[in-house]
């Protein structure tokens, strides 16, 4: 299997599918042009998403992840969202759809899976501290802004024409907010690799941390492109923990906005 500049095992052979690097020998896919406020790095174009380059946060690269292995470039594993600080694993097998992932007014289902002995009742998903949920969406206004910081470099970046909203609950210690890679078989528990795919988003973009007395914190491991909150143009500093509170705006990515909520 091919191998990356920075380390990683590779199924592809244009850019790694676990940094988002670009792969010895491949010719690269011109970038827009970087964004100039707040210190946003540029919205990539192949490599789009990658969680490598200029501000990538200092680690030791002596001590690597137990559970992938991937070598340490800040507080969270930039493969599965391990946390080096707690200890805290991602939560349990990972899995190829979140804990729940619906449009926004989607009845809940009423009839058990496939799976699902007849006569048992169907189980539902376990709300987090407070019952939290994330609702996602493409945000036009946060495109705009994202379109005037590149200027006429942007690029081919175009804003969706169809992205229904999806909520997810918050459950566990922490939900990662990022990209599916199906060649490490990791998927966050906030996926925004579904179509319409966000391309300024990051394997491990962002991860949303639950504090013991019911509210959550939000932490940037080193996201490429930078995360920022209820519209500001400043993004938040890498590795530090920022407290959201209900109807709080995470803006990550080209378009895409994660308005928290207290159910």
């Amino acid at each position: 299997m091919p191998t990356c500049p920075n380390g990683h095992p590779s199924a592809a052979d244009d850019y790694c599918d676990v940094c988002g690097g670009l792969m010895t020998g491949a010719a690269p896919t011109p970038p827009p042009a970087a964004r100039t406020t707040g210190g946003h790095p540029p919205a990539a174009g192949g490599a789009a998403g990658a969680s490598t380059g200029a501000g990538q946060p200092p680690g030791s690269p002596d001590e690597p992840c137990p559970v992938d292995d991937t070598p340490r470039t800040g507080r969270f594993c930039e493969t599965c969202g391990y946390d080096f600080e707690t200890g805290n694993r991602p939560g349990g097998p990972l899995v190829t759809s979140p804990t729940l992932q619906m449009p926004v007014g989607a009845p809940a289902a009423s009839t058990p899976s496939r799976r699902q002995p007849a006569g048992q009742p169907v189980p539902r998903p376990v709300a987090g501290p407070g019952g939290w949920s994330a609702v996602v969406a493409a945000d036009r206004a946060y495109f705009e802004t994202v379109l005037a910081e590149l200027g006429p470099d942007a690029g081919s970046l175009s804003f969706p024409p169809y992205a229904p909203e999806r909520r997810y609950m918050l459950v566990g210690p922490q939900v990662r907010i990022g990209r599916r890679s199906a060649s490490r078989g990791f998927t966050p528990e906030i996926d925004l690799s579904a179509p319409p795919e966000d391309p300024g988003v990051s394997h491990v973009h962002a991860v949303l941390l639950a504090r013991p007395d019911g509210t959550w914190v939000l932490v940037d491991p080193g996201s490429t492109n930078g995360t920022t909150l209820n519209g500001s143009a400043d993004p938040i500093e890498f590795n530090v923990e920022v407290p959201v509170h209900d109807g709080d705006r995470i803006h990550v990515g080209a378009w895409t906005t994660i308005t928290l909520r207290k159910d």
